[in-house]
């Protein structure tokens, strides 16, 4: 009897591999080409899915009156930390100032994907991961626009690891071939197990390359890692939690540290989420995690990947939608239309929040309640990879993101 990858994964179970892993349950992807030399050349993309809807305002505020009118008790909170023009960052984000100061950290504020009106999570996921307009209807494409970029480049594989995450990721879901890791996996066998499973998969290919890799990747993960003690202390002082202090950031440092291993080789592209963006009530408590997890993960990679392969890096974060500009009656606030995007990277020109700000003035605000959206979130992932990957326009605006109009270019990949 033929064993497919299905029964593979179960026996796995049996002998102690996490119950949780399996492909579809995708929280990070990576992609690199077969053999050697990549036809992305040295430029790594890392693309972060903020799922919840972040809201923007309050992550860089602008330096208005109306929104402190608003947002009474959120404006009562620690005050931002000075940015540029009339913009200010959260101080949960303090972490990431020398970065700004670097030029290695930027915003595009006023940004939304096509989706209008309904304010649904899911649908605005699946749009934002879809990458297509509203002229698809919403759950019919079946493709995220990363693996279609993947689709485009000719002898690429898309590759990971080993397999697994809570969350799907519809943004990698597509033709091109991908396989999922999660540091919750723990591959924990015995010596006679081991040896058992390489009598099992000895005369297959596919499974004896596969479980040899999953062992070695096991292996390296449960090596201790490095002391953060320099962070930590960056983080106290802009009153922002500790990374020990933020739920879940265990889980975090194991898939950036992972991911850095592979973007370290000849991994290019790699993409994962983070949740907790959804901040109903209390605002000015619940943020301070999504936050300080943000903050900690892109700095993480930063060091990880180091000043050389750093340089050659883009990290871009966006999330479903944006929330109101008003707070509502229990100190958070609801689901609205444009939020930011940060980037990140030694690519970037940074240093600046960029995008058309349109104003806070009822008159200005989209349906009198939300920020009014200005650009197109597409548009900054297509103006990134023409940069660093050199895509044809027309391919970015026909096959990767169907039916964006890029617009012209903003200019902030270097």
């Amino acid at each position: 009897m033929a064993m497919d990858r299905r029964f593979f994964l179960r026996g796995l179970g049996a002998l102690g591999c996490s119950a949780a892993a399996h492909p579809w349950l995708t929280t990070m992807t990576l992609a690199q080409s077969a053999s050697g030399a990549t036809p992305l050349g040295d430029h790594r993309l890392v693309v972060i899915i903020l799922r919840g809807a972040m809201d923007g305002l309050d992550v860089v505020r602008p330096a208005d009156p109306i929104l402190a009118r608003l947002r009474p008790s959120l404006a009562g909170g620690p005050p931002a930390l000075p940015l540029a023009d009339r913009f200010g960052l959260h101080p949960a984000l303090g972490p990431l100032l020398p970065l700004w100061a670097q030029g290695q950290l930027a915003f595009a504020h006023a940004v939304s994907t096509p989706y209008r009106d309904k304010r649904s999570h899911f649908d605005g996921q699946d749009l934002l991961e879809a990458g297509t307009g509203m002229d698809v209807a919403l759950g019919a494409q079946r493709e995220g626009w990363l693996n279609r970029m993947l689709q485009a480049v000719p002898g690429l594989t898309a590759e990971t690891a080993f397999a697994v995450g809570r969350d799907a990721l519809p943004l990698l879901a597509g033709r091109a071939a991908t396989m999922s890791w999660t540091p919750e996996v723990k591959l924990d066998l015995s010596a006679q197990s081991r040896l058992l499973l390489e009598q099992v998969w000895h005369d297959d290919d596919l499974f004896r390359e596969a479980g040899a890799e999953a062992m070695q990747l096991a292996a390296e993960m449960a090596a201790p890692a490095e002391d953060d003690g320099e962070e930590d202390m960056s983080m106290m002082a802009a009153g922002a939690p500790t990374p020990e202090k933020v739920p879940g950031m265990a889980t975090v440092d194991g898939l950036i540290d992972f991911a850095v291993s592979r973007l370290l080789g000849e991994t290019r592209i790699a993409a994962f989420s983070q949740g907790g963006w959804d901040t109903h009530r209390n605002q000015g408590r619940t943020l301070q995690g999504p936050l300080s997890q943000l903050g900690h993960s892109v700095l993480r990679l930063s060091r990880g990947l180091g000043p050389e392969v750093w340089g050659k890096t883009l990290v871009l974060a966006m999330t479903e939608f944006g929330r109101t500009v008003a707070e509502n009656g229990t100190g958070g606030t609801d689901h609205g239309t444009a939020g930011v995007m940060l980037m990140a990277g030694g690519v970037l020109k940074g240093g600046r929040v960029m995008g058309r700000w349109p104003g806070l003035a009822e008159a200005e605000l989209y349906d009198r309640r939300d920020l009014l959206p200005t650009s197109d979130v597409r548009s900054w992932a297509a103006w990134a990879m023409r940069h660093l990957y050199g895509f044809d326009r027309q391919v970015l605006e026909a096959a990767v993101f169907p039916g964006l109009d890029m617009g012209e270019d903003p200019g902030f990949v270097a």
